[in-house]
């Protein structure tokens, strides 16, 4: 009687996580065909021009002196990684770029140069040129931005730049 209630526990056993495991490799085969979908339908040109949008409201706001505005742009989770400095997490984003317009940063000119990734982030690189008054250039150089797309909208993720200007000596 023992050995007979313990093979039908076995058998139940079995049969409990074969339906278990049945729904969970259905679960992850949909979750796969969904991906694939998605990735099927991401536009990576709409998806550039929605960059291109946002790179065209930052550079705006550079010239509109609004350090608020520009930290705006930026994930809930995001950083910027500027040279020479440790990185800046999203609440200090307005003080670094309040600093960058005190400093007579008058104007951002952005040059993308490349759009990769999938509809949940993408990283754009380019170069940039600062200008301050009289059009005079105050720096040039390159950059990495990972973008996140964040309730539909892209948003700055991580923010990394540097110079290609010699050291002044």
């Amino acid at each position: 009687m023992k050995k007979t209630f313990s093979l039908y526990v076995l058998i139940g056993a079995a049969f409990i996580l074969s339906c278990h495991n049945s729904t969970t490799a259905g679960k992850a085969a949909s979750d796969s065909s969904n991906n694939m979908m998605a990735e099927k339908n991401f536009d990576l040109n709409k998806a550039r021009n929605s960059i291109d949008e946002e790179n065209k409201k930052f550079t705006d706001e550079v010239k509109k002196g609004d350090s608020v505005g520009l930290a705006s742009h930026y994930a809930s989770d995001g950083m910027a990684l500027p040279p020479n400095s440790e990185a800046v997490k999203k609440e200090g984003l307005i003080s670094l770029w309040g600093s960058f317009i005190r400093m007579g940063v008058k104007e951002l000119r952005l040059s993308t140069q490349d759009v990769k990734g999938s509809d949940e982030m993408l990283t754009e690189t380019g170069t940039y040129e600062l200008y301050g008054d009289k059009n005079k250039m105050l720096d040039k150089g390159k950059y990495v931005v990972v973008w996140e797309n964040e309730n539909g909208s892209w948003k700055i993720y991580r923010d990394i730049f540097n110079t290609s200007m010699p050291e002044s000596k």
